[in-house]
């Protein structure tokens, strides 16, 4: 269930999706608050969990991972522990930084973030196998980023 938001409060995330790093003051100034009301809030919807964590987002192509690729996955069968499997497989992947299972033609989507076409070709050949529950994929390669943002439209 959706937690309830006042417009101080959304202001609060919008301002801290922009720029994490604000300092408190800084914020309550942005906000309209006094300093303790405005601290009292960004604790409540950090255990809320409206606020999930804090992260720095980094230029992929200044750390060498500047290629993301997109994978349509087929898993060899839709029951709970292929699925399971599947999962926990994805998740100790460092290269799979986003895992969705669909529910459209394929049964999952991710996005691998690597250097280049040989790194992804190795690592499709290594982890987007049978052992991990995948019996086909489609990987599709962006020619241009548009748009990629991390804020939600609160």
């Amino acid at each position: 269930m959706p937690t309830k938001l006042d417009d101080i409060d959304r202001r609060i995330l919008r301002a801290l999706q922009r720029d994490g790093r604000l300092q408190n003051i800084e914020l309550a100034r942005e906000v309209g608050l006094s300093p303790s009301p405005c601290l009292r809030r960004v604790k409540l919807l950090e255990d809320a969990g409206v606020i999930d964590g804090y992260v720095a987002v980094l230029d992929a192509s200044k750390v060498g991972l500047g290629m993301s690729m997109f994978a349509r996955v087929w898993l060899t069968a839709q029951d709970a522990e292929t699925i399971d499997h599947f999962m926990a497989a994805m998740k100790g992947l460092p290269q799979v930084v986003e895992c969705y299972i669909m529910l459209g033609e394929s049964d999952a989507l991710l996005r691998v973030v690597v250097a280049g076409l040989d790194e992804y070709r190795q690592f499709q050949a290594t982890h987007l196998t049978r052992k991990n529950g995948i019996q086909n994929v489609k990987t599709d390669v962006p020619s241009q980023t548009v748009k990629q943002s991390y804020a939600l439209p609160i």
